[in-house]
């Protein structure tokens, strides 16, 4: 039985990944479940799948978890705070851990399952945005072997050759790669008048047209940041620079991405836009498991449109590249000024513009350094969002 971490259960990838863990309880165990504050619902997975341990982030949502399962005849060990999301990522007997913690809070129990040598199911880019050379670097020296989750970096994933080689940093042109295409669906304002964009409500950027996920998500993906940093998660997971990615607006969401070679061939990895799929094929390879999606019906899917992204409605996206350019921390001061200026935003106290107002402001003033340890990257991420806080506060003054 292969023992599972879900870091980030009660997400929607969380949920998505013990869905399809259930398909296959003769061949997954769960050892632990961990969330932020949704006891409630962390509790109704516990039930379900019995793990060793459950951990909440926040002490009194753990506190109320322990009293709930108390009336139950669970078993399951509750523990609580960021060593314990450490302990059950890095826990000897575990084989594979899920890496579904949204944002910047899942750099350390990521970073955790890497140096333990562990199967990393990666569905947080931020790891890799903020840290990318690091975590990458600890993953060749630990022999952890680095899945991505993210539909697209799956499908490139599955797109490209000598997978394992890649992860040792086999360059791409060595592969007669010539590119890679990253399609995205451009989200629920691709064809909104740019006059209107300022109106945008938290509801309305959240309620996306072909995927179901979680709110900071669904507004990256309105605002296309979740693309900007999907570029740069994809520069390191495949050895290349931004110049050898092209983005591509692709509505349907079929096509995940492609990957383009010197001969001219095209190959591209398609399917219905639910995340069990890449989670499956992560969790069952080099093999194939079940993930209960259904068959992709290709007369229905007949019409695949492509575009290219407009910058003037998509900020965001551009300074994402910008950043992958710069280099440096120049990817963890963005991840962070976007993490506050889009939590203001849900709360009500942002303009929907303002978000990639906020993200320049914060990259263009922010001193950049070489991110030799987690501390150098711990402390950008910390000024950057001081920094956008202050610009909210004072109303973009």
């Amino acid at each position: 039985m292969e023992q599972i971490t879900v870091l980030g259960a009660t997400g929607s990838i969380g949920v998505s990944t013990l869905d399809v863990l259930a398909r296959h309880r003769d061949r997954y165990q769960v050892y632990a479940l961990t969330a932020s504050s949704r006891w409630q619902l962390l509790a109704e997975q516990v039930l379900e799948h019995r793990p060793r341990y459950a951990v909440m982030s926040d002490a009194a949502a753990a506190e109320a978890l322990r009293e709930s399962l108390s009336t139950t005849d669970c078993t399951t060990e509750v523990l609580a705070g960021e060593q314990a999301l450490v302990e059950v990522a890095s826990a000897s007997c575990v084989d594979t851990v899920m890496a579904a913690i949204v944002g910047a809070a899942g750099l350390l129990p990521s970073f955790a399952a890497v140096e333990s040598g562990k199967k990393v199911l990666l569905a947080n880019k931020e790891v890799l945005v903020m840290a990318g050379g690091l975590f990458m670097a600890e993953a060749r020296r630990s022999g952890a072997e680095i899945l991505p989750i993210d539909s697209e970096h799956n499908a490139i994933f599955q797109c490209l050759p000598l997978q394992k080689a890649l992860a040792a940093g086999c360059e791409l042109d060595s592969l007669g790669v010539r590119k890679i295409l990253l399609t995205a669906s451009g989200g629920p304002f691709r064809d909104t008048p740019l006059v209107d964009l300022a109106q945008v409500t938290p509801e309305q950027a959240c309620a996306h047209p072909n995927w179901d996920m979680g709110q900071k998500i669904s507004v990256d993906s309105a605002t296309m940041m979740n693309k900007g940093l999907e570029l740069i998660e994809a520069c390191w997971l495949f050895n290349c620079s931004a110049d050898d990615i092209e983005v591509l607006i692709h509505p349907q969401s079929v096509i995940h991405s492609m990957v383009e070679y010197v001969d001219g061939s095209v190959l591209a990895q398609l399917g219905n836009p639910d995340m069990r799929t890449p989670i499956a094929h992560a969790l069952g390879w080099p093999e194939r498991v079940a993930s209960g999606v259904a068959s992709l019906d290709m007369v229905a899917a007949a019409r695949l449109d492509f575009g290219a992204p407009d910058y003037e409605r998509f900020p965001c996206l551009q300074l994402a590249q910008q950043a992958a350019s710069m280099g440096r921390t120049a990817p963890a001061v963005l991840n962070a000024a976007n993490e506050v200026a889009v939590a203001a935003f849900l709360r009500g106290e942002l303009a929907f513009t303002d978000i990639a107002e906020v993200n320049k402001r914060v990259l263009l003033a922010a001193h950049l350094t070489e991110p030799v340890d987690l501390d150098v990257v711990q402390l950008a991420d910390t000024e950057a969002r001081q920094h956008a806080q202050r610009l909210i506060v004072a109303g973009l003054s």
